[in-house]
């Protein structure tokens, strides 16, 4: 069971507006010990939504859907959820309850009377609250208008100051049993005058014999902006997996990248930050 992102919206694609989501759910998966599997960006297209949304059904991943489940005629998540679990949209009683809330709390600021709570527009206000059916609500502190969970997928509006800490109610709600629950570690060092060509035999004999280690290489034709040693080219070279083994492997792993005659810097890895 992997975590995944999906992050739904014209305005990302078009770059009208820049995703802010896939940082933050890293962000938040990280503090608990968690990690990100795998995201994808998708437009307001029905066809793709519901098409993307199916595939994500049946793997069984844990995923975060953000955008689409207002009722504008460019949110489209609600309905395409549905049609990818082939069962129909119900309003959901107590989403219903907390709409019918929120539109009273906003009359009652704006004229002090009861609102008109069967007039079109707060009838339609509604339809936010129109779930597949056997969804469950997820909590909204911002303005009540709650989001749903069905199974392991849960949806959240795109506004962050919503949706962040609706998925931070979702992890410690539903997975709190998950944090922390994988000991974890990565260890890395820069190594410079050294092609990737060079290193792959090693990295590939790391992960051969240390089963449950990965290994990663992030070359850099060097970064004049962070400045430092980073200004020079380099390929960030690490491990990361289970701690004993990763501490195992990152021995070999150095002592390979020294008889292959690299110049090697230490990194920190909580800091990514040069040792000493």
């Amino acid at each position: 069971m992997a975590f995944g992102v999906i992050i739904i919206g014209d305005e990302i694609l078009s770059g009208r507006r820049t995703d802010k989501h896939l940082p933050k759910v890293i962000q938040l998966l990280t503090e608990r010990g968690l990690a990100l599997g795998w995201a994808e960006y998708i437009g307001d297209d029905p066809e793709r939504i519901t098409t993307t949304l199916r595939r994500s059904f049946a793997s069984g991943d844990i995923v975060f859907s953000t955008g689409g489940i207002g009722a504008t005629p460019d949110d489209h998540t609600r309905q395409c959820a549905a049609a990818a679990l082939g069962v129909p949209l119900e309003l959901h009683a107590e989403a219903a309850r907390l709409i019918q809330e929120r539109i009273s709390d906003m009359h009652a600021d704006a004229s002090g009377a009861p609102p008109d709570l069967d007039s079109p527009e707060n009838r339609h206000r509604l339809n936010m609250g129109t779930f597949p059916r056997g969804a469950s609500i997820i909590p909204n502190g911002y303005n009540k208008i709650p989001g749903f969970s069905v199974g392991d997928h849960h949806f959240v509006p795109g506004f962050p100051v919503m949706a962040w800490p609706m998925i931070e109610w979702v992890l410690d709600t539903k997975y709190a049993h998950l944090h922390h629950a994988m000991p974890h570690a990565e260890k890395s060092l820069l190594v410079f005058e050294l092609p990737e060509s060079t290193l792959t035999p090693l990295m590939e004999k790391i992960e051969h014999d240390f089963p449950g280690v990965r290994v990663f290489s992030l070359p850099s034709v060097g970064d004049a902006e962070r400045g430092g040693i980073y200004a020079r080219r380099h390929i960030d070279l690490g491990v990361k997996g289970e701690p004993e083994a990763v501490a195992a492997a990152f021995v070999k792993l150095r002592a390979g990248v020294h008889l292959l005659g690299g110049d090697i810097v230490e990194l920190d890895a909580a800091q990514a930050k040069p040792r000493g």
